[in-house]
């Protein structure tokens, strides 16, 4: 917990001169064990706007009549986040009411607004820059150390710059919280569903966030009854937050668990019982799926993967001393959209510049603007230059929701459209233009050219601005989901675009939602029980997908994070004084390249034509949701021993 800074000429001298204060602390025994502490727990009513507590103790008769019934607890740890760069912040004072930022943060936006009304500043006066983030996970937001770094620069009368350690990391900015899950599965004597009860049993401090484990439960599966509940505890440890899919990643590997459970006890594929209890509608709201390939999803994983080879029987297949088995699991997320504005500039020399205030995390958004842009305009990537990571660009939402290549792309866009028609006027209304008169409905665009369309020649946007005596042409379009701001800080509009009603995200209509099915085959070793996964295969529903190889990679890491969660991450805490005794990469054990197998990557491809005109939805989270039901199922088909605490490691397997 930060307490202090110490400002020096040097890093070095900083951090000698922090080691040599002597603090006292006054003394309190520490709530640190989440069992411990949940008779003393609270049931959130609402989380994130929506209903906490949904059909609480309604499950309860119903399972009793089912026909067939699984009854199961299972847990996750505490997670850290751990980006490779660490966050650091470089704040700058110019007089006393004007800050600039460089910060590591997954959203200028929100951090400016939060550290100007902490600081007692005008929005407009803090600045915040981040061209390019070294990963979040969900952990790069505003932590306290970007207003104690703000304040010492403004103390001290120069930039100062904060860079936290990694031990710091374990304990100032955020973790996934350690969860109980109790799932209860009920079937008829059919396979279908009746019941599905999920309770999570968590803990949070300071903030109102907890790990929503359910989030899943509410969407996957017709079921005519679902319970879903919640039990939060106060622990004093560092502050819970989002991680990559936050409720999903650990609600998809007890739900996913308990699935397979319950298809093994039935008799019936993995498979084929997901498939005989598919929702076709939101199964609380009773919507239509905005877009759903989920079956095309299980049909093309099975055969890519090759899971007719699988052995319903566990510990039947062996390759010297490693027991082999096949698992899967289904993937999911929420297809998010927030309101955007993008800004873009097209010079006298035909290049380009677009502007918005998003970040770019890893994911590949420069390269994907660029080639939205591209197309839109007709002209080579390489003429456009993309601008993001700074806000005093046109706002964005924060790269966090997986709602970024939603969001800015319909902007994009839509202010490309107005820039063509902002040439197309000015070649109208040109006598000298071989376009004069010609209305912007008979025109096409390639080559940096508009011409009438069917025709090969045109004019060159050039030509048209150089007529014109203008050295720039600027159009600014801002695009707004029926759905509302979203993870966007409102500001003032550029050109608000006309979407249809149809292709704008109305969420009263339409759930949106991504899908997906997880395959995993692991050599588990008799001897010593070590699980190894050795290919892996990942189909994946997320609507149109802008750049196969940037979406891919999205895919490949989230199956990665999916890895580690699966097989060796954990932190553990000193339940004496609640601090973190796992600090370090060297003791948080996360993938490398000999734990990661080969992976087979394949997307539907399908646009969603409802959530916006591009049709896309975010792929940066989903593809973790599932992975780790999908080798704990496999690794029961290799060994028949059912683990169902996280990470599944050598002495859980040897002692089950």
């Amino acid at each position: 917990q930060f307490i202090a800074v110490v400002v020096a000429d040097s890093y070095e001298q900083a951090r000698a001169a922090a080691y040599k204060l002597k603090i006292r602390y006054a003394t309190d025994k520490p709530a640190t064990d989440l069992k411990t502490e949940l008779p003393r727990s609270q049931r959130p009513k609402v989380f994130m706007g929506e209903e906490a507590q949904v059909n609480a103790g309604k499950a309860a008769a119903e399972l009793t009549r089912s026909h067939a019934r699984v009854d199961h607890t299972y847990t996750t740890p505490a997670e850290h986040h751990h980006p490779m760069e660490p966050h650091a912040t470089i704040a700058v004072w110019e007089g006393n009411n004007k800050l600039t930022l460089y910060d590591a943060t997954q959203g200028v936006g929100l951090t400016g607004t939060i550290a100007a009304y902490f600081l007692g500043l005008q929005p407009a006066d803090v600045r915040v820059i981040a061209p390019f983030v070294g990963g979040g996970f969900g952990s790069k937001g505003l932590w306290l150390h970007t207003l104690l770094v703000a304040m010492a620069a403004k103390a001290a009368g120069r930039p100062v710059k904060l860079s936290l350690t990694r031990q710091m990391m374990q304990t100032n900015v955020g973790h996934r919280a350690a969860t109980i899950q109790a799932v209860s599965v009920g079937t008829d004597a059919a396979g279908k569903l009746s019941t599905i009860r999920h309770h999570t049993d968590s803990y949070n401090n300071l903030t109102q966030f907890f790990e929503p484990s359910g989030k899943q439960t509410l969407v996957l599966y017709e079921a005519p009854l679902r319970e879903v509940t919640y039990n939060v505890a106060k622990l004093n440890r560092g502050t819970p937050t989002f991680m990559r899919a936050p409720g999903e990643t650990p609600g998809t590997f007890a739900l996913e668990s308990a699935l397979d459970e319950m298809a093994y006890k039935l008799r019936i594929d993995p498979v084929e019982f997901r498939i005989k209890n598919n929702a076709t509608k939101d199964p609380m709201k009773g919507h239509e799926f905005s877009s759903n390939y989920l079956l095309d999803c299980y049909r093309i994983g099975a055969e890519r993967f090759g899971w007719s080879a699988r052995n319903m029987e566990p510990g039947k297949k062996k390759n010297g001393r490693y027991m082999v088995g096949y698992g899967m699991a289904t993937a999911t997320y929420p297809g998010g959209r927030s309101a955007a504005t993008v800004k873009v500039q097209l010079k006298s020399n035909g290049d380009v510049t677009l502007m918005t205030a998003s970040i770019d995390i890893g994911t590949g958004t420069y390269t994907v603007l660029a080639q939205t842009a591209s197309d839109a305009l007709g002209l080579p990537v390489d003429r456009i230059d993309v601008k993001i990571g700074d806000s005093s660009l046109p706002p964005s939402p924060l790269a966090g929701g997986s709602q970024t290549t939603a969001s800015i792309h319909p902007a994009a866009l839509e202010a490309c459209k107005l820039l063509r028609q902002e040439l197309a006027l000015l070649a109208s209304s040109d006598p000298k233009s071989s376009l004069s008169g010609r209305k912007f409905e008979e025109l096409d665009y390639a080559d940096g050219q508009l011409r009438v369309r069917g025709e090969k020649k045109g004019e060159s946007y050039t030509d048209i601005l150089r007529r014109a005596n203008r050295t720039e042409l600027e159009a600014c379009a801002t695009t707004q989901p029926i759905s509302g701001n979203g993870l966007t800080i409102p500001s003032a509009l550029c050109t608000p675009s006309e979407i249809p009603a149809e292709e704008n995200s109305d969420i009263k209509k339409y759930a949106f939602h991504s899908f997906g099915a997880q395959f995993a085959e692991v050599w588990v070793d008799e001897d010593f029980g070590t699980i190894r996964v050795k290919r892996f295969t990942s189909v994946q529903d997320v609507g149109r997908i802008m750049n196969e190889k940037t979406a891919r990679s999205q895919i490949i890491g989230g199956v990665i994070f999916g890895i580690g969660a699966a097989l060796m991450e954990a932190t553990e805490y000193d339940t004496r004084w609640g601090n973190p005794v796992v600090r370090t990469l060297a003791d948080y054990h996360v993938p490398v390249n000999l734990d990661v197998p080969p992976i087979d990557v394949h997307f539907i491809g399908k646009p969603d034509p409802h959530i916006s005109p591009i049709g896309a939805r975010g792929i940066g989270e989903i593809g973790i949701t599932g992975v780790s039901a999908a080798i704990a199922n496999a690794v029961f088909n290799a060994t028949g021993k059912r683990l169902r605490d996280l990470p599944l490691t050598p002495d859980k397997v040897l002692l089950a």
